[in-house]
């Protein structure tokens, strides 16, 4: 087959059998990470001028969201040509220079891999809407007749607003409806097509001839829906892309399993460990857990830990049942905190109200919490994730203590979410805001012109990371220690032991010989007993100091055990 990549990058591919089991991922969004040409989007280029600085963090791999050819009515994830870079991001030669400077950098990439829908600009679906109810074009999405009495059934987007989008005959009549569980621009591929199976499988081959170690595959419980696609309510508090334990029937059918069966068979005829990751909000974790069987994917990220409260019980409950339901299948348990669907951590842990995902939160939301609380509580959060055994994902701008930007006007927010419900929910846009380089510079260092597609916070200063790599107390630092404590000590792969006794607010654990003390209260707790004699590693507030052996409230700190 053949191949692009360089000498560099087989080096880095064929080390470290199974470096996906412990492996720590970073999270690019790369309209925000870094703009090269000073239009206001991140792009491929900017990403390959700022990779060392991803490269200090002890990182093993970036995912980059999508940069495909879209007409970006969802940030990209509507793709309307899967083998190209939009013009707003680049060029293939510009994607194929990043990854050889990832890849001397001992960095692994990982791609976002759409295969739920397209965008309605791609050339299929086009084809589709000129041709025939019951024609092989509109058999590769899901079209169904429309009823007198409305719709085909009772579905409402992720979005909002139904999930069904009527179309117009060429004679102004009425014609069939097509199925988007996303946006209308966004029309549901039908997976029991075998044209579209065979297209995805010639799209991970390209990729995976350019080099690519891998694949986070979007809405990666969504492909199958329930035969007859029956009419389905679901509980108005659960979260809108599932995870509930009510399995709505575009969510979660044993049909994805058999098309995920045939991609690992895809990625096996590659070197170097190629990985797939499935985002799959689906409950309870056992359910989870058979994406990552065997002979499917490697990893599926951990909804249910993301989704915990600052609460040191139901985090507890949530790792041991994460650690059991994964180990039954031989897999590893991925952990992660923040991603560019969801409130930042730094904000979300400290919300007093329920934030369903995808909800976003605003200047009208109540009960906005203090920055410093969220701060306090992400600090503390990200330091007992990184002590874990598994995978663990970053998102860009957590290792800066960003916060959700809620006072984006509303002129500005571009996430159909806002748009579709006419902003009765807020959306995504607050976590997806550009990312703080340079303190005093335009755009913080994000554009040497200031433009940013989404506008910054005016107060984002003390983020940037040029103000916080001399500052040993700083966000930035501690994520640098603990990442490389975690290597240093192979946390990934080492395994997890519970000190009882330790109250209801606080968790301490073992791995290895690090142990790992939480402290959940916004008060100080007495350490166990463990902690007497050890050799402190690292405290997520450093800022603070212990006395008397307390633990001052909402930290969590590494000790080394003698």
């Amino acid at each position: 087959m053949t191949s692009i990549r360089s000498v560099a990058d087989s080096l880095v591919q064929s080390e470290d059998s199974q470096w996906w089991r412990s492996s720590v991922i970073y999270q690019i969004y790369p309209r925000s990470f870094a703009d090269s040409n000073g239009d206001g989007m991140g792009d491929l280029r900017g990403i390959t001028e700022r990779l060392e600085s991803i490269a200090q963090l002890s990182v093993d791999a970036v995912w980059l969201s999508p940069f495909f050819t879209s007409p970006q009515k969802d940030a990209g994830y509507d793709v309307s040509d899967y083998c190209d870079v939009d013009p707003l991001f680049g060029t293939l030669e510009d994607y194929d220079a990043m990854v050889a400077k990832a890849h001397a950098l001992g960095l692994r990439v990982i791609i976002d891999l759409v295969p739920n829908h397209c965008s309605d600009q791609h050339p299929w679906f086009q084809e589709a809407l000129k041709a025939a109810p019951g024609s092989p074009e509109r058999d590769r999405f899901i079209f169904k007749d429309t009823p007198a009495t409305g719709l085909p059934n009772n579905w409402d987007s992720v979005f909002g607003g139904p999930m069904w989008t009527e179309t117009t005959n060429p004679d102004g009549s009425a014609g069939q409806s097509y199925l988007h569980i996303f946006d209308s621009s966004q029309p549901d591929f039908n997976w029991h097509n075998e044209e579209v199976r065979a297209m995805f499988r010639d799209v991970l081959r390209f990729w995976l001839d350019r080099g690519t170690d891998g694949f986070r595959v979007d809405v990666a419980h969504g492909l199958i829906k329930a035969e007859g696609l029956p009419d389905f309510t679901p509980d108005p508090s659960g979260a809108s892309m599932g995870g509930t334990d009510e399995l709505a029937p575009w969510w979660g059918q044993d049909g994805v399993h058999e098309i995920y069966r045939d991609w690992r068979k895809v990625m096996d005829e590659y070197d170097g460990e190629r990985v797939l990751c499935a985002e799959a909000w689906v409950n309870p974790l056992s359910l989870m857990a058979k994406w990552v069987r065997e002979d499917e994917m490697h990893q599926a990220f951990n909804f249910p830990y993301l989704s915990c409260d600052f609460d040191a019980q139901q985090i507890r409950e949530t790792i041991d049942q994460s650690l059991e339901e994964f180990g039954k299948v031989g897999a590893p348990s991925t952990w992660v905190l923040s991603n560019h669907d969801v409130v930042r951590h730094a904000t979300r842990l400290a919300l007093t109200d329920e934030n369903p995902q995808g909800e976003g939160i605003g200047l009208n939301t109540p009960n906005l919490p203090e920055a410093a609380v969220g701060l306090r509580r992400a600090r503390a959060s990200s330091a007992l994730m990184l002590a874990l055994p598994g995978g663990a994902y970053i998102y860009q701008g957590e290792e800066l203590g960003l916060p959700e930007a809620v006072e984006l006007p509303d002129e500005a927010r571009q996430d159909p979410t806002w748009l579709r419900t006419n902003g009765e929910r807020y959306g995504r846009d607050g976590c997806r805001v550009p990312l703080p380089w340079e303190s005093g510079k335009p755009a913080f260092g994000f554009s040497a012109t200031g433009e940013s597609w989404l506008p910054q916070p005016a107060g984002w200063d003390s983020y940037a990371r040029d103000a916080q790599v001399d500052d040993q107390s700083s966000t930035l630092n501690l994520y640098r220690r603990l990442l490389q404590l975690r290597q240093d000590h192979a946390l990934g792969t080492g395994t997890l032991d519970w000190v009882e006794g330790t109250g209801d607010d606080v968790l301490a654990f073992a791995n290895g010989t690090v142990l790992v003390v939480a402290n959940y209260a916004a008060t100080a707790q007495p350490l166990p007993a463990g902690a007497q004699g050890a050799t402190e590693l690292v405290r997520s507030q450093s800022e603070i100091s212990a006395e008397s052996g307390m633990i001052p409230g909402e930290t969590t700190l590494w000790f080394q055990l003698p």
